[in-house]
């Protein structure tokens, strides 16, 4: 068990500053949820006590009750003010075991060893419907522990772009955060100037990150990273139990689950935007939505995020940045693996290196998948590196491009799209003799196509038109009509087809902020 000298002044006396905080949000309301702690009963010492702030006049933004079912949340019989509480920090439901988390992480390389919860406070754990573990974590609610000098709340604009993103990667299948609520707290936040300030409500399969392990390794601390390793294997990876090295097969597991994760951001043109050990979830998920973007035209080196100055995280570096977090990882878990360290190193240094081969198998299964493929061929790697490359040239959006591919019964539309129109239309013609050799008709692969090719993102601009609409006037029904957009994102929409639509050149978004 962690030894309380190891922590940090401050921190050792977290828990007994937090037992003065206000008995408003102590109060349990009488609707239970149906909490099972098993981080909070199973790992002392890798926490620390937390209770919401509270917000003055909290108002209820969206609240998805498909999600909240899912989980087993009974809130039928709640109003609007009552779930306003709740899901503001104002009011604990019962069962509720408030707490953050303790973590570290090499933030843009250069590694911190305190960082954890500074504005999220996880209120605990539940069993879904499908019998799955799964966190349900407050986002903005004040200050933690592990605030530092800062106020631990969420303004609005940020709240509103998780909601969005989240919600969308979950309805086109790329494993994510889930947002369960978001709410208006009534008071104010500075960022730079005075924004109103929100709760996002987050569903997680865990919060465990690759910072997770780090703050333990760090300290020297082998007990509780080997605590951690064994809970992180019983709840994500159970099968490793059973390995001959089960903490080197964790971390092959966590390296497969990541290789899978970057090449489904890259099909789909996410950039995450601030790719720290800290925003490494081990489960696999997409975790921590700051200044995330999807990219209009296609372009490798897509860079959005305000507090990248050099590029590290942009569009084409992130699967070198995730082999590069999976390598943080694995120093934390050499002692486990063999007594030995140079045989450990050697044996998680061999894991490591499959990591591009892994990442480029699956990214060539996307790819293949968005051009109606069902087989694999010599020359499909040059066949789609073609149509990228006519892409970049003629700066052509990339979810337009593919989504017209999907549908073109005839060229005219998509040629349209390109300026190169000969070399455009020679590549249609290898591609279809692709198809031929394989024995998939046009009409098939189409049909394919449209399942894998989503006629909709979250365009950045789109997203910050809502965010403008309830930050400057209080109106969420941009916000609202996006998230519901989203959530059908292959389905033609005739009556939402502006939403396809790319950002007119004065529209772009070439910026986007953490938040934080």
């Amino acid at each position: 068990m962690l030894v309380k000298r190891q922590w940090p002044a401050f921190m050792q006396t977290g828990n007994r500053k937090l037992e003065s905080v206000s008995t408003m949000a102590q109060i349990a309301v009488m609707t239970a949820f149906p909490f099972d702690n098993s981080y909070a009963r199973e790992l002392d010492g890798l926490w620390l006590k937390a209770l919401p702030s509270h917000s003055s006049d909290p108002k209820l933004i969206r609240l998805n009750h498909a999600l909240a079912a899912e989980l087993g949340l009974d809130v039928s019989a709640l109003s609007e003010a009552e779930l306003a509480a709740i899901f503001s920090g104002n009011q604990i439901p019962l069962h509720a075991q408030p707490l953050a988390m303790a973590y570290a992480g090499h933030q843009f390389g250069h590694f911190s060893p305190q960082l954890g919860d500074g504005r999220a406070i996880l209120l605990g754990e539940v069993m879904d419907r499908n019998g799955k573990r799964r966190d349900i974590q407050l986002k903005g609610p004040g200050r933690t522990p592990f605030s530092r000098s800062g106020d631990g709340r969420a303004a609005l604009g940020p709240v509103l772009r998780e909601y969005i993103v989240s919600e969308f990667m979950h309805a086109i299948g790329i494993p994510a955060t889930r947002a369960l609520a978001a709410v208006l707290t009534g008071d104010e936040v500075y960022r730079e100037t005075t924004k109103p300030g929100g709760v996002f409500t987050r569903v997680a399969s865990s919060h465990i990150r690759v910072g997770t392990f780090q703050f333990f390794a760090s300290r020297g601390d082998m007990g509780s990273v080997r605590r951690l390793a064994d809970y992180t294997i019983a709840r994500h990876y159970p099968a490793c139990s059973q390995a001959e090295r089960p903490y080197l097969a964790l971390f092959e597991a966590v390296l497969e689950r990541q290789a899978q994760l970057m090449a489904k951001w890259t099909a789909i043109g996410f950039v995450h935007g601030v790719m720290n050990t800290d925003n490494m979830a081990v489960s696999g998920e997409t975790i921590d939505f700051g200044p995330c973007a999807f990219i209009d035209h296609y372009d490798p080196d897509a860079l959005f995020s305000s507090i990248d100055q050099n590029g590290r995280y942009a569009f084409s570096n992130q699967p070198l940045i995730a082999q590069w977090n999976l390598a943080r990882l694995a120093e934390t878990l050499v002692p486990l693996i063999d007594a030995n360290q140079d045989a450990a190193v050697r044996l998680v240094t061999e894991v490591l290196e499959t990591f591009p081969a892994r990442f480029e198998g699956h990214r060539m299964a996307a790819m293949r998948a968005k051009l109606g493929l069902r087989t694999t061929q010599d020359g499909d790697a040059g066949l789609i590196k073609h149509l990228l490359d006519l892409m970049q040239l003629g700066t052509v959006d990339y979810t337009v491009a593919f989504r017209a591919l999907s549908n073109a019964d005839s060229d005219e539309t998509l040629l349209a799209l390109f300026a190169e129109t000969q070399a455009t239309t020679d590549w249609l013609m290898g591609w279809r003799n692709r198809l031929t050799n394989e024995g998939t008709g046009t009409a098939s692969a189409h049909t394919a196509m449209r399942a894998v090719n989503s006629a909709y993102i979250p365009r950045n601009h789109r997203i910050e038109q809502a965010i403008r609409a309830a930050e400057d006037h209080g109106d969420f029904a941009p916000f609202n009509v996006l998230v519901d957009v989203l959530a059908k994102p292959f389905e033609d929409q005739p009556d939402n087809i502006d939403y396809q639509t790319p950002p007119t050149p004065d529209e772009r978004v070439t910026k986007t902020f953490c938040g934080t």
